[in-house]
């Protein structure tokens, strides 16, 4: 859809919204089903508390959100997070209970796969939910620098200058410190 204009009905329709907000451009590297967990942190704290569906349906889909991105998600989730959305959308009493459920709606309307990835496998295909993520150095690109050893907090990265370094798994925290610092991005999350 990177050719669809924007106008107010082709975003419609695509499940998005045109307003006061802004636009975001997002790449492979974003986690959908954590951006989607995002906003509902955004829109569970920012709710009145007045009508029952906003106020304890968006709680309701961040815990699902948070459970699916820390690796416990399971058969179902999917399907009820999708009602509990409808749900808050379609009973909410403002245009904040109307509008929260729409990035989660849409992400599983146009991203699926990412959150059954993350649930039957277990796996963040963007490289983001750290429960779901195991760090390791490419060999042929790493450049031995030892930034990595330098900033990894429990020690989990070991080589010696100018040849390869690797990751112990069982120490790795996947805080991901060694990535951010890596200079020839020789750190990639599997």
């Amino acid at each position: 859809m990177f050719d669809m204009p924007v106008d107010y009905e082709r975003l419609a329709a695509a499940g998005s919204m045109m307003g006061s907000g802004g636009m975001i451009v997002l790449d492979e590297r974003t986690c959908m089903v954590d951006l989607a967990r995002f906003f509902l942190v955004f829109t569970s704290e920012e709710s009145c508390g007045k009508c029952a569906p906003c106020r304890e349906g968006t709680k309701q889909m961040l815990r699902l959100l948070t459970q699916i991105c820390d690796g416990r998600g399971k058969p179902g989730d999917l399907e009820l997070l999708e009602h509990l959305a409808k749900s808050v959308k379609s009973a909410s009493l403002c245009g904040l209970g109307g509008s929260a459920p729409n990035p989660v709606l849409t992400a599983l309307r146009y991203f699926r796969p990412e959150f059954e990835a993350h649930i039957q496998h277990k796996r963040c295909p963007a490289g983001v939910c750290r429960n779901l993520i195991t760090l390791q150095v490419d060999a042929k690109t790493c450049v031995g620098c030892t930034r990595c050893t330098e900033v990894c907090p429990v020690h989990a990265i070991t080589g010696e200058r100018k040849s390869p370094h690797q990751i112990n798994v069982n120490l790795c925290t996947r805080c991901g410190a060694c990535r951010q610092i890596c200079p020839s991005d020789a750190i990639s999350a599997q």
